[in-house]
């Protein structure tokens, strides 16, 4: 049972009578159908519908838990505070409680666990007072195991600011709820969906070494496809346009990082279309 301590990784707490009608108003995902134990991926958008900040939201017994990354904790406490208004919500940073991951396994009994429900064997989300269990494994192996898995992090594989929900794969993960009513950007997010007009998408990347660093561009036939973006040994994820991808499998083009050949593949947790030579040949 490999558990990996994240230090990088954060809690803000949102408790009060008001909390669940306060996020289920602004957040991505819906938190009135969140069940105890399970942590699900949400975000919260600028109105024009791109990413500001994405978490892992569970929770506690008088509210919730947002699992965030700890350098973009304070201001996540701050911008939903901007939205609190008159709602009777407590918001606030928990400095109190370490982070860990657990996959493959039990968990240790010294902390709470919440299932991880981005994808099938990611594992589980660990809260403990800090020392209250030792790791056997490293972050790095966390991040190898959820690279294996197609699963995209904020800050590791897109830009806050800069990145819709559909790139980031939320709409695969969980982290939106179509039918759930408005929240901040929901427009902007429903009209990607309903139109199918989501051309970005984070896929998986395969080299026949190391992995590029992150950022790296991905080209094929002089032209730019995206760039790489975390990784671990010769695999990795990257944010790829699906129709330059296409018009370079039609024209038997292979694509490159660093001038090294990549294959790029649909992400295992992942459903949507991808191209192939025949079918772009024949657009």
């Amino acid at each position: 049972m490999p558990v990996a301590l994240l230090p990088d990784r954060a809690l803000v707490t949102v408790t009060g009578p008001d909390a669940t009608t306060l996020l289920q108003g602004v957040l991505t995902c819906n938190v009135e159908t969140l069940r105890p134990g399970e942590a699900r991926l949400g975000a919260l958008l600028t109105p024009q519908g791109k990413i500001l900040f994405d978490f892992l939201i569970s929770r506690i017994p008088d509210g919730f838990r947002f699992d965030v990354l700890a350098d973009r904790a304070a201001d996540l406490a701050k911008r939903l505070t901007l939205y609190r208004l008159r709602a009777q919500a407590t918001i606030a940073a928990d400095p109190t409680v370490a982070v860990a991951a657990a996959w493959a396994g039990a968990t240790p009994p010294a902390a709470e666990a919440v299932a991880d429900t981005r994808a099938v064997d990611l594992g589980a989300r660990l809260y403990a007072a800090a020392g209250a269990f030792s790791a056997d494994a490293a972050e790095a192996d966390y991040h190898a195991h959820r690279i294996a898995l197609g699963v995209p992090e904020g800050g590791r594989d897109f830009a806050f600011g800069d990145a819709f929900p559909h790139e980031a794969l939320m709409d695969q993960l969980g982290g939106v709820d179509f039918r759930k009513g408005c929240y901040v950007g929901q427009e902007v997010v429903s009209r990607m969906q309903h139109r199918g007009t989501a051309r970005t998408r984070i896929l998986a990347a395969a080299y026949p070494d190391a992995a590029p660093a992150p950022g790296t561009e991905i080209t094929a036939g002089g032209k730019v496809l995206g760039t790489a973006g975390s990784a671990a040994g010769n695999r990795g994820l990257a944010t790829i346009r699906l129709d330059r991808l296409g018009d370079a499998l039609a024209a038997g083009e292979t694509p490159r990082a660093g001038g090294r050949p990549v294959t790029l593949e649909r992400p295992a947790c992942a459903t949507f279309a991808m191209p192939d030579a025949a079918t772009s040949a024949a657009e």
